[in-house]
């Protein structure tokens, strides 16, 4: 019993995760989770009393997972400057994951302060892991510096998601370059 109503659990996680990557947080419906799964609206509701607790549930299985991408991705970098772009790629590259496209819809939206707490303490461990590159280049601010960085980051990822003119390889190689040698785009 246990085991089939965690298989039930998640796949409405992954109903949720598809509906947030077609439609945003407008789309994530208990009616379409319903729909989605094919199990009753009331079924939905023995899992997750709201909206907001589908979404905390996601942040907390998926941001993990996007994270360690990223850690990762990080770890394998020798110099600081590498670890900048292993940070700003590696979240670009995974724009196209359904479950990092739900954590960007879920980003977006308007949440209950629980929901909104939790994924700020998400983005905090993964700008935590910036930080200490940025001190490594000798930015005299490097949480701030961490913050406008994922700025950065996050205004590529729109680009991307609205299938802007430009390729998604130009708009990393843009990001990147704007991490790493600011608004000339170019070493000094």
């Amino acid at each position: 019993m246990a085991e089939h109503r965690t298989m039930q659990r998640g796949a409405l996680l992954d109903a949720a995760r598809s509906l947030l990557s077609e439609g945003g947080t407008e789309a994530l419906t208990f009616p379409a989770l319903a729909e989605r799964t094919g199990l009753a609206r009331s079924s939905v509701y023995e899992y997750f009393r709201s909206r907001a607790a589908v979404v905390e549930e996601l942040c907390a299985v998926d941001f993990p997972v996007w994270a360690a991408e990223v850690e990762t991705a990080m770890a394998g970098a020798e110099t600081p400057e590498g670890k900048v772009e292993a940070y700003v790629r590696t979240q670009l590259t995974l724009v196209g994951d359904r479950r990092h496209r739900a954590v960007v819809a879920i980003s977006a939206s308007e949440l209950d302060d629980g929901a909104r707490e939790k994924i700020r303490a998400a983005h905090g461990g993964l700008v935590a892991m910036i930080v200490e590159a940025l001190a490594a280049l000798g930015q005299p601010e490097p949480r701030l510096g961490a913050m406008l960085l994922q700025g950065v980051v996050d205004a590529a990822v729109r680009r991307i998601e609205l299938g802007a003119a430009e390729d998604p390889t130009r708009i990393a190689e843009a990001a990147v370059a704007m991490a790493l040698h600011g608004v000339n785009g170019s070493p000094a």
